[in-house]
């Protein structure tokens, strides 16, 4: 190996460790929004409110989702969803139960996937720092995917995405 060819080498694997240092600090660092950092960014806007645990009763408020959206054209400019997930039902957010009060839980296969399918269309999750505080989880059992945040408190969300415009809706 020549000298060019193994400076370019090391390189080349100082870039590929920086990236990969990057993107694990990424992955801890999802961001933390403060309730002034709420907006509504589109004439209809609604919250889904999820505190709740039942696998069924999530599939529903998912495929409630995907009929809104459909019913708008999958528009994201034109419809603005979120889901506000706190006490058990921040569970569905996890990459791992292990070590949460969760960890016998079987949560359906291709659940997340279904939340990452209509986070294409601009779904958001805002997740309560609270019960992550309460319930002893840690926050890095969080998903990485850029359509999530943490926010200070789940209900104190709910109330102010609705002063902002948004409508409430609960499915059970």
């Amino acid at each position: 190996m020549t000298a060019s060819n193994n400076s370019a080498t090391r390189r080349s694997l100082l870039v590929g460790a920086s990236s990969l240092v990057a993107a694990s600090a990424h992955a801890m660092q999802r961001p933390s929004l403060t309730m002034q950092d709420l907006k509504k960014e589109a004439d209809v806007a609604c919250l889904y409110h999820c505190d709740y645990g039942d696998h069924a009763r999530f599939a529903q408020t998912l495929n409630n989702i995907a009929n809104h959206y459909s019913a708008y054209g999958a528009d994201p400019f034109g419809l603005q969803l979120v889901i506000v997930a706190h006490s058990v039902a921040i569970k569905y957010f996890l990459s791992t139960l292990d070590e949460t009060p969760f960890k016998d839980d079987n949560i359906p296969p291709k659940t997340f996937d279904r939340v990452i399918d209509l986070a294409k269309n601009g779904l958001k999750v805002h997740l309560c720092e609270i019960t992550f505080q309460r319930l002893k989880v840690d926050k890095s059992k969080v998903f990485d995917a850029p359509f999530m945040s943490f926010v200070p408190s789940g209900v104190a969300t709910v109330a102010a995405l609705q002063s902002k415009g948004f409508a409430y809706l609960k499915v059970g």
